[in-house]
């Protein structure tokens, strides 16, 4: 449901037959960033434990673009499930399952059902740089400093 004053980029999706019968990725609302992605399996990740959970589908993302895997703030909220790597990029030139890597950060086993939403995934565009390799670097204000270097926590 993009909103009408939004951009749309058409992607080609493909349900793996695992993944008959369940809702594509979907927007929540007009204004939302991220669409909903549903677990294509049933499965339990215990507390520490890290699954790639399959979604039963397949994308050609168009060059260009990337699709990013993120927390479902909820998940992240109540129970303590994370993307380890998050955000998780899906790279424009892959063609295999996506799935949802998640981490119980929690204290008890979190039990997922065929048909959950696990995670959500944005279509973002991707900037390739080139490296120009100098010397020196301009000088700014803040320099080398790094870690805390600009304070903004009372402990650092």
């Amino acid at each position: 449901m993009p909103d009408k004053f939004a951009a749309a980029v058409s992607v080609q999706i493909r349900r793996l037959p695992h993944g008959e019968g369940l809702d594509l990725p979907h927007y929540a609302s007009h204004g939302a960033a991220g669409m909903d992605v549903v677990s294509a399996e049933d499965v339990t990740i215990a507390p520490g434990a890290r699954h790639a959970v399959a979604t039963g589908l397949a994308v050609a993302i168009p060059h260009g673009f990337e699709i990013q895997v993120r927390p479902r703030s909820g998940l992240a909220l109540k129970h303590g499930i994370s993307v380890p790597n998050a955000p998780g990029t899906v790279d424009s030139d892959y063609r295999g399952e996506l799935k949802a890597i998640l981490i119980n950060h929690g204290d008890t086993p979190f039990p997922i059902k065929r048909g959950d939403r696990v995670a959500q995934i944005v279509l973002a565009p991707v900037v390739q740089a080139l490296w120009d390799e100098v010397d020196t670097l301009g000088e700014t204000e803040r320099g080398s400093g790094g870690f805390g270097s600009t304070g903004g926590h009372g402990k650092l």
